[in-house]
């Protein structure tokens, strides 16, 4: 087991800097909330699909108005949770992993991006044999990979991906069904993160604060906006608008917060991160100490 010491996070060096990414997205042709399988999906409450197309469309264009890289998955109908890439599966260099997701609603998801992964080439693509659901549970904080569980990804998915990438992975537990994922709980920033201790049990959330004891610590109004749900290419952070107190940390901190409003999308438990599924490049332990 690998020790605190050894996983805590390097200190801030210099000036913060963009760097460009890769990001695949699915467009919201057929978003809809027609089942409930979160406490934020409410069958009573109609959702606007022009408008969510549009907001999608917004957070697209923000992405490539800043330099990144987008590529987009067809969606399937019958699929309206498609629309949140991230849940997708995990690409880290040349491999890809494609998610089994834990409700048979989504069950087709894993299938559809695999398909979409093996046809990028990639050295090494393999389909999940545990539960998780890609981007969802899984965050690259530089060398190392922060897992969630006691939702919606087993504790045998992290042991899976450590084997599959190479990497070390570190268990976290959540236990507010409001915070069914991690990226809803917790943001992965450039040297830290930014997360919400209420999310994860005791024990989870001491980890945390001793890995990264300059985190930024999120308030109850922003998590409930699923404000951590975010992106952050190394100087801009792409949140929810409405996360009105964590944009002005971020800002405090050095980063330059870009407010997206994606109203249609929080119907169903999503925001920015949700929508992006990160392609990420290799990085060696040098580069990740330095950069």
């Amino acid at each position: 087991m690998t020790s605190v010491a050894t996983l805590r996070a390097p200190e801030p060096s210099g000036a913060r800097r963009p760097t460009v990414r890769e990001f695949l997205m699915c467009r919201p042709d057929h978003f809809d909330v027609n089942y409930a399988i979160n406490p934020w999906m409410d069958l009573s409450a109609p959702v606007d699909q022009a408008l969510a197309l549009a907001q999608w469309e917004t957070l697209r264009a923000t992405y490539e108005r800043h330099g990144h890289r987008v590529h987009v998955v067809d969606g399937v109908a019958g699929l309206p949770d498609m629309v949140f890439a991230a849940n997708g599966g995990l690409v880290i260099g040349d491999r890809a992993l494609s998610a089994r997701f834990a409700n048979p609603e989504r069950a087709q998801e894993g299938p559809a991006y695999h398909d979409w992964m093996s046809a990028q080439h990639y050295a090494q693509v393999a389909a999940a044999h545990e539960i998780n659901e890609g981007e969802g549970d899984f965050a690259i904080s530089r060398n190392r990979i922060l897992a969630g569980t006691g939702f919606r990804s087993s504790r045998d998915a992290h042991r899976e991906v450590a084997e599959f990438f190479g990497l070390p992975v570190v268990s976290l537990e959540l236990v507010d069904p409001r915070f069914y994922h991690l990226d809803t709980a917790l943001m992965v920033l450039d040297d830290t993160i930014a997360y919400y201790p209420a999310a994860f049990s005791g024990t989870s959330a001491r980890l945390l604060a001793e890995m990264y004891p300059d985190a930024i610590i999120a308030t109850d109004e922003d998590a409930n906006v699923l404000g951590l749900n975010g992106v952050c290419d190394g100087f801009h952070v792409f949140l929810s608008e409405r996360a009105t107190a964590l944009s002005e940390q971020l800002r405090a901190r050095g980063y330059e917060p870009v407010g997206i409003d994606l109203s249609e999308l929080l119907k169903a438990g999503g925001s920015v991160k949700c929508c992006t599924l990160e392609l990420h490049g290799v990085r060696t332990a040098a580069e990740s100490s330095t950069h």
